[in-house]
């Protein structure tokens, strides 16, 4: 399984309230499936896509990425296996401003001791049609552009599991369409087991399995 969690429980203080997010949650994602998590706002989409990364703990119950339980495991711990394992694409997108698409793409290449990180970088921008943009930074990039440099940074690591927190949300409907037709078009020669939160259902539906989050816990809709 790419993907396993049981038992999950994620209890928040607000207002020096204890706020119950996820209640018993149990998952299982097999590996090369694509999955989408829906709900309502609010409903805890991203604390679980968080938890199931290794970004955040849960209160109680277990989680394992690629085979390796992660929710016992030290912040360090688990950035190794998210390093080794991951890819993520935001809807904020999280490029470095002060580093052209270049630059933010090839970073992660550095960081794993890849060889020729500028040869590789070049390939993934020019895979999702930014060959043009290479020493562009991201204020000088459209929207659309920006998810672009972001969906080519999160496949450069050649990940097992790309996660996705509402990847189309801050894009306009068209943008959004067309970075939706991106991300599946990358994935499909590599295998990639995706897991994606989103309120875009026409998004959704492109996964083999849609999920939706209500009171807690996962209800299969599709």
């Amino acid at each position: 399984m790419a993907v396993t969690a049981s038992g999950l429980e994620k209890t928040v203080v607000a207002r020096d309230n204890p706020l119950t997010i996820l209640s018993g949650l149990d998952l299982q994602i097999k590996s090369g499936e694509s999955v989408a998590i829906v709900g309502t706002s609010g409903s805890g989409k991203s604390t679980l896509l968080g938890i199931l990364a290794g970004l955040d703990l849960p209160t109680a119950g277990s989680v394992s990425l690629a085979g390796k339980r992660i929710d016992h495991l030290d912040e360090d711990e688990r950035a190794k296996v998210r390093g080794e394992h991951t890819g993520f694409v935001f809807q904020s997108f999280q490029l470095l401003s002060n580093l052209t698409a270049l630059e933010n793409v090839m970073l992660p290449l550095e960081l794993a001791g890849v060889d020729n990180p500028g040869e590789r970088a070049k390939n993934l921008l020019t895979r999702v049609g930014l060959e043009h943009r290479l020493e562009h930074y991201p204020r000088q990039l459209s929207g659309g552009e920006q998810q672009r440099v972001a969906i080519a940074r999160a496949f450069a690591g050649e990940p097992d599991i790309l996660f996705a927190d509402e990847p189309t949300g801050n894009l306009d409907e068209k943008t959004g369409e067309s970075i939706i037709e991106l991300l599946f078009e990358v994935n499909q020669g590599s295998g990639t087991t995706i897991v994606l939160v989103t309120h875009d259902m026409d998004l959704a539906r492109r996964c083999q399995r849609v999920l939706k989050l209500h009171g807690g816990r996962l209800e299969e809709i599709s």
